[in-house]
C-alpha cells in the first residue's frame, strides 16, 4: 500500500469512548463513539479548522507526517 500525505490523526480510546487530534493542528480534536466514528469527524473537524484558519488570515501549517498503517502486536 502506497504512503498517503496529508494530517495525521492520533485515534485513543477503548470500549465505546475514542477521541482524536491532529499534532499538526493544535484544538483541532473531535470524539465519538469508536474508532470509524472519530475518524470521520476529525476529517470535518480538519476542514473547518483550516477554512477558519484561512478565514482569520492565520498561516495554515502544510501536513508534517504520512502515515499507511498501524502495526498491531501480537
Amino acid at each position: 500500500m502506497a504512503a498517503m500525505t496529508g494530517y495525521p490523526v492520533i485515534i485513543e480510546g477503548s470500549d465505546d469512548s475514542y477521541s482524536g487530534y491532529s499534532p499538526d493542528l493544535p484544538g483541532c480534536v473531535a470524539a465519538g463513539t469508536s474508532p470509524e466514528e472519530v475518524e470521520a469527524l476529525m476529517g470535518e473537524a480538519i476542514r473547518l479548522h483550516l477554512e477558519s484558519l484561512r478565514a482569520s488570515g492565520e498561516p495554515v501549517p502544510p501536513p508534517s507526517a504520512a502515515a499507511a498503517t498501524v502495526v498491531q502486536l501480537a
